[in-house]
């Protein structure tokens, strides 16, 4: 079966343009773009004490969705033997043959030089580098170095989804500052225990192919524990912004009141782990979602507010 699948993935089917260029985009993951971007948006605001010019905030967000896009490519791109396999990305368009392999390399490498290209001519040359990086560090780093070969695969890989927040402060400050390394760190804390409940999920699919996530080499409890440790440690990060940045009531209720509930969650989780009952993992998969667009909801909010 594995052949057969390897096989049609090699050779494009016959489709027509429409479902071609939604092919096209299913490549970008434009729901793990949309994540990322969420971030980028709010950091502006903050970095400019106030709304910066919608041109720059239009340009910055071009470039950064075909930063993700290009990475995101590549990442199907190489890892389109194993999607083959899991049942959770068999419709991917390489799987299913919409696309050839060479067609979604080409893709990736003009997204990314496009990207480079935008970012260098419409913001400035530290956000373009910035962005250079993320992708290198996605590709080549998490997707063809540590995602096969260990389970801390998504806590050091994930650093590519925190580059975000500095491409948006730089786009609109040249610089960086400690504002933005606090929420970069926030970004990179949050991500085990965004990721690792979805590990539980599809616990065998990982296992059939041998990348080893966490939950698949560790027991349920202790996937549980780790989420735990690492979301108490995002809402700390997440408070440390009130002194550096001198927030305001806004972000810091936000930031502690969804932080609250964002624990609570992941507390639930291990809990009936320990307990044997059935899990929802993906609850707080969804939560932390929801956690981080509230965090950065309040990181936009709050600036406007103490104009």
């Amino acid at each position: 079966m594995g052949i057969a699948v390897e096989h049609q993935a090699e050779t494009p089917v016959r489709i027509g343009f429409r479902r071609k260029a939604l092919a096209y985009v299913a490549l970008t993951k434009p729901r793990v773009m949309e994540l990322l971007l969420v971030t980028t948006i709010p950091v502006m605001i903050l970095a400019a004490h106030g709304l910066p010019s919608v041109w720059l905030i239009i340009a910055t967000v071009i470039g950064g969705a075909l930063s993700a896009g290009s990475a995101a490519s590549f990442n199907m791109y190489i890892d389109r033997d194993i999607d083959a396999v899991m049942k959770r990305t068999k419709n991917r368009p390489l799987v299913t043959g919409e696309l050839s392999p060479r067609e979604a390399y080409v893709f990736s490498w003009l997204l990314g030089i496009a990207s480079t290209v935008w970012l260098a001519l419409t913001t400035n040359l530290l956000a373009a580098a910035l962005s250079v990086v993320a992708i290198l560090f996605y590709v080549f780093v998490y997707t063809l170095w540590l995602k096969r070969r260990t389970a801390q695969n998504i806590i050091w890989g994930g650093i590519a989804g925190c580059f975000p927040v500095l491409i948006g402060w730089s786009a609109v400050t040249a610089s960086l500052d400690w504002a933005p390394v606090i929420l970069f760190l926030v970004v990179f804390l949050w991500t085990p225990p965004h990721y690792w409940p979805l590990s539980m999920k599809y616990r065998d699919d990982y296992k059939a192919v041998g990348v080893p996530m966490l939950g698949v080499v560790r027991g349920r409890a202790q996937v549980g524990l780790q989420v735990i440790l690492y979301a108490w440690a995002t809402v700390a990060c997440s408070l440390l912004l009130i002194p550096v940045a001198n927030m305001g009531w806004v972000y810091a209720i936000g930031a502690a009141a969804s932080g609250g509930w964002f624990i609570y969650e992941t507390h639930r989780l291990y809990h009936l782990a320990i307990r044997h009952e059935d899990v929802s993992p993906m609850r707080v998969f969804h939560g932390s979602i929801t956690y981080l667009s509230i965090l950065f909801l309040a990181v936009a909010i709050d600036p406007l507010i103490h104009l």
